[in-house]
């Protein structure tokens, strides 16, 4: 193994974080490999619904390659931190699951509250130079 999870960790988290586009941008492509994908496994509620009444099962969406990834995070950050209502943070150590499989469990922090808002957990798969090749985020 030739990456340090802690610094994997925070890597990912402050991706989230970022306020700068182009050093978030920076950051995705120094984090992901050029096909990685992001996974979200359970879709919110509204998603879950709106399948349902089709008769479909709710789809995991997900962001594949450096563009949709930018889109993907970037959102995040527009939605719950770029406000100045939340920010993401690591919750607990990173866990070495397997080799080359990290879960990183975060949280969703209010700034005015202090108070976890939010979480999930996500499970990495990293190649050899501990880039993310696949992140399967778990929503709690």
């Amino acid at each position: 193994m030739s990456f340090d999870v802690q610094q994997l960790t925070d890597r990912y988290i402050a991706q989230w974080n970022e306020p700068n586009p182009a050093t978030r941008a920076a950051l995705v492509h120094e984090l992901w490999t050029s096909d990685a994908v992001h996974v979200l496994t359970n879709p919110p509620q509204a998603i879950r619904d709106a399948a349902a009444s089709l008769a479909l099962p709710a789809p995991p969406l997900e962001a594949r390659g450096h563009a949709a990834l930018e889109d993907r995070v970037g959102r995040a950050y527009e939605m719950f931190v770029e406000p100045g209502e939340h920010v993401f943070e690591a919750a607990g150590e990173a866990v070495l699951l397997m080799p080359q499989v990290v879960g990183v469990r975060w949280s969703m922090r209010s700034t005015r509250t202090g108070e976890v808002v939010g979480g999930g957990l996500d499970v990495l798969t990293v190649d050899d130079d501990g880039r993310v090749c696949s992140d399967h985020q778990f929503i709690e």
